[in-house]
């Protein structure tokens, strides 16, 4: 085989990789390199000469003419005999420079050469792979499923690269099929080895705030600025905005009329709650407006432990703390503060607790789950709605509340 056929042959990478031929030619005088080196020892007295534009190749061998019997380095010096073979009329001292085909190489060093060629056009592709989503980190991103798994899913892009979205980058409610287009962020890109690991999120906070930026207009444009996301995916989020325009009502422009807005978000996020609320400085309201939809009564901030009490009357604090805790949990993260709550009247009040020599822990963890941790906030519910919120069986919630009304009657 020929040097041009050879490069010929390899004409099928540069289509199927969308490598350009400079690169594929660089690649290729690298290679052969390497093959020399291995044949002869060395590559330093030997010119790879590359035509990209007639895909043509031409090694030449560089040896210096020694007298008969004195060739020390064959692969750097030619005796005066052989190079006389080449050209009558060379003299000692001279330069020969040689050409050296493939067929010289040897068959099995021809097959090496064409592994080699394939594993560096590989590496140089997963290169490109690496260095083009490393950029996307961040960014949201469209790929189509491909295999679903038990711990994760597969996805390709248009081009053919693979993506994993593991099971704890999705959204707890997400169910996909063979053939749907997911939107996620990047979330990392990894070389292992030298292949490319590209992670997809959709649990992650900053999908949330790129959601903000693609639907919103004033968002992408920076009229409104999105100061932080938290999220438990697929129950609730909180995304707190402002805006250097005193003309634009952030929360507004971000929910729309009627929730126009925000509809896309939600309905992507599997029904995520999301609460827009106007972000401040001044740490009181900022809480205030945090831990909504309850209302307030009083703060008291202790800023060197990170820590607010929280005074509400009793029938704001389920509202404050939310199903599953979820709202106090975000409204914490949110503000960088640990919420405690408090009630109006509590010193009348005794907390769930004390009791723990009468009701099991596990039950009165229960209660507390759904913000009721003290034992009038458990009397001011029915027991019908103590089964459907807690999911406790009768006989248990009707065994509390008897505990509890022995408390007070007494």
């Amino acid at each position: 085989m020929e040097n041009l056929a050879l490069i010929d042959s390899f004409s099928e990478f540069k289509d199927d990789k969308l490598i350009d031929r400079v690169t594929l030619m660089a690649i290729l005088e690298d290679v052969f390199r390497n093959a020399l080196k291995k044949k002869y020892g060395s590559d330093d007295n030997f010119d790879i000469i590359i035509n990209p534009d007639k895909g043509d190749l031409e090694i030449w061998r560089n040896r210096v003419v020694v007298a008969d019997g004195e060739v020390e380095d064959e692969n750097e010096e030619i005796s005066l005999s052989e190079a006389q073979k080449i050209e009558p009329d060379f003299e000692i001292g001279e330069d020969v420079s040689e050409e050296v085909k493939l067929i010289d190489l040897g068959r099995r060093s021809i097959l090496a050469l064409r592994q080699n060629l394939i594993s560096k056009i590989h590496e140089h592709d997963n290169t490109n792979i690496y260095k083009q989503f490393k950029e996307l980190e961040g960014d949201i991103y469209t790929a189509e499923v491909h295999h679903i798994r038990h711990r994760a899913v597969i996805l390709l892009d248009d081009e053919g690269n693979e993506i994993i979205m593991p099971k704890d980058r999705q959204i707890p409610s997400d169910f996909f099929r063979k053939g749907d287009n997911v939107r996620g962020i990047i979330e990392s890109v990894e070389l292992k080895g030298n292949k490319p690991t590209i992670i997809m999120s959709r649990a992650s906070p900053i999908f949330l705030e790129k959601l903000f930026e693609q639907e919103i207009p004033e968002v992408f444009d920076g009229l409104i600025n999105v100061q932080k996301v938290v999220r438990i995916p697929g129950e609730k989020a909180k995304v707190a905005v402002d805006s250097y325009d005193d003309r634009i009502d952030p929360v507004g422009a971000c929910v729309g009329m009627k929730g126009s807005r925000i509809h896309g978000i939600v309905r992507e996020l599997g029904n995520e709650n999301i609460d827009v609320i106007n972000y401040t400085n001044n740490l009181n309201l900022f809480i205030t407006r945090a831990l909504s939809p309850a209302k307030v009564t009083s703060i008291k901030i202790d800023e060197e432990n990170k820590r607010a009490e929280v005074l509400l009357k009793p029938e704001e604090v389920s509202k404050a703390i939310g199903r599953g805790g979820h709202n106090i949990r975000l409204a914490g993260q949110l503000t960088g503060y640990e919420i405690d709550v408090l009630r109006e009247g509590a010193e009348e009040d005794v907390e769930l607790r004390e009791f723990s020599d009468e009701i099991e822990d596990w039950i009165i963890a229960e209660f507390q789950k759904i913000g009721l941790d003290t034992a009038k906030s458990v009397l001011e519910y029915d027991m019908a709605d103590l089964i459907k919120r807690t999911d406790l069986e009768e006989e248990t919630v009707k065994h509390v509340i008897n505990i509890l009304k022995e408390e007070f009657e007494e």
